[in-house]
């Protein structure tokens, strides 16, 4: 089975920490391959808080180079605020916004799975039994799960940090030009 990133989300923000040590323990059980996942808080003022952790890799790349923390990071990010993720809205009617089109995908859909003021957990699992993960999320916990193919997750990072180059680039050659052409004139 390939990688899968998992997006719960629950009615009680309790429920995600709850659901953070099910994984943890059936993942020790090795009824499912947990690679990484993280509890993520969806902040009123629309920035995502990492609030707890898990590397199963052993690389303790999460926060860093892995796949939940480059996701949280464009969320929360300065492309995230600008593009409106956070908020489940995007710029239109431009050039950038067309760049951004496909990168669009996941950032959005997380950040409407884990409204504003909710905890949610997201993880990257592979060789799971779909049914069995359904059921006592759904049944046992009421909570809903979002699943994005990991190799899509990461094309939309990519894809994004590819455009917030491209912004920054073009932000500082704006910024030069109006620094020093209008010092000049």
């Amino acid at each position: 089975m390939e990688k899968q990133v998992l997006i719960m989300t629950f009615p009680k923000n309790s429920q995600a920490y709850e659901a953070f040590s099910r994984m943890k323990a059936l993942h020790l059980k090795q009824k499912v391959v947990v690679e990484q996942m993280a509890v993520v808080h969806h902040e009123e003022d629309q920035s995502f808080q990492v609030k707890d952790v898990l590397d199963m890799t052993g690389e303790d790349q999460l926060v860093t180079g892995g796949v939940i923390g480059m996701l949280v990071g464009m969320l929360g990010g300065p492309l995230g605020v600008l593009l409106g993720w956070a908020t489940g809205s995007i710029i239109g009617g431009t050039g950038d916004a067309m760049e951004m089109r496909e990168a669009v995908t996941a950032f959005e859909q997380t950040s409407k799975a884990i409204s504003p003021g909710k905890t949610g957990l997201i993880v990257i699992a592979s060789e799971y039994v779909e049914e069995e993960m359904d059921r006592w999320i759904g049944q046992e916990l009421n909570g809903k799960v979002l699943t994005l193919p990991e190799h899509s997750v990461r094309r939309d990072i990519e894809a994004a940090r590819k455009a917030e180059r491209e912004l920054r680039k073009e932000a500082r050659k704006k910024w030069f030009n109006e620094t020093f052409r209008g010092k000049a004139d």
